[in-house]
């Protein structure tokens, strides 16, 4: 599940690179409030068993924003956000717990031993290899199966099983969005996977946030988001302006104006 950690910590550090020069004069700060758009959380008492999950303790905290925009704080100073980036990474000595996802011949994510039990059931849609074959690995790694050459029928297989492990509460809160799985980000998609499946499968998932600056009476202020206490991911919490993860068949530039629309309700307030 390591993927939706290295979003998040990224994201943050991203914001606050753009905007560590005006924090100092942050406040008032104008909040919007998000309508409560059903979201349903990645972790799940059974779900949890079948990866590993890392605290989020240890991620950027307020005191930090407000030690950035101290008068006496060096902005040319990057080590600070370095170590936040460096964090995406933390837990990385459990990789041997992971067993690599391999789609014609490249490694697309990693998926945790105690998942592939689930996976293992549908043996007509994955494979098992023991053979080392895998690159930069020698004991084994899960692929589809050989008769699902083209990405759409790997597409439908897949989502056959994850209805199935989502009936079964295994995969919750199902969002019926797809995640395109591909080694980079400009790379062909192999197939399609759904969205609340993507942290079990370890692929790489990709978001777009966007900030918001304001000017009232001739202060420049960062326009922060606060979330829907009716949320069921982070109620409450400060968020970016606007942002969401880049589902498949959707433009980049294009993707903030969609979760604009569908997500966030903007309400000036002092």
């Amino acid at each position: 599940m390591a993927s939706g950690f290295c979003s998040l910590g990224l994201t943050v550090t991203t914001s606050l690179f753009s905007s560590h020069a005006i924090t100092r004069r942050v406040l008032p700060i104008l909040r919007w409030r998000s309508s409560s758009m059903s979201l349903s959380p990645l972790r799940h008492s059974r779900a949890l068993s079948a990866a590993t999950t890392v605290p989020i303790s240890s991620s950027f905290t307020w005191d930090d924003v407000i030690e950035t925009g101290r008068a006496e704080y060096n902005s040319s100073d990057l080590t600070g956000f370095f170590e936040k980036i460096n964090r995406c990474n933390r837990g990385s000595e459990k990789l041997g717990e992971f067993i690599p996802f391999v789609i014609e011949e490249q490694i697309v994510g990693y998926i945790h031993k105690r998942f592939t039990e689930y996976l293992r059931e549908f043996h007509d849609i994955f494979t098992f290899s023991q053979n080392g074959s895998c690159p930069d690995r020698v004991d084994g790694y899960v692929t589809l199966n050989l008769m699902l050459q083209k990405p759409e029928d790997r597409t439908r297989a897949v989502a056959d099983v994850i209805k199935i492990l989502g009936d079964k509460g295994i995969i919750p809160g199902i969002r019926n969005e797809l995640y395109p799985v591909k080694p980079s980000f400009n790379a062909p998609v192999f197939f399609s996977l759904e969205r609340a499946a993507a942290p079990y499968f370890g692929i790489k998932g990709y978001g777009v946030h966007m900030n918001g600056y304001v000017e009232r009476d001739g202060q420049k202020l960062l326009w922060i988001g606060k979330r829907s206490l009716s949320k069921s991911t982070y109620p409450g919490m400060l968020d970016h302006l606007v942002a969401g993860g880049l589902v498949r068949f959707i433009l980049v530039l294009y993707y903030p104006w969609l979760s604009a629309d569908d997500e966030s309700k903007f309400i000036m307030i002092q």
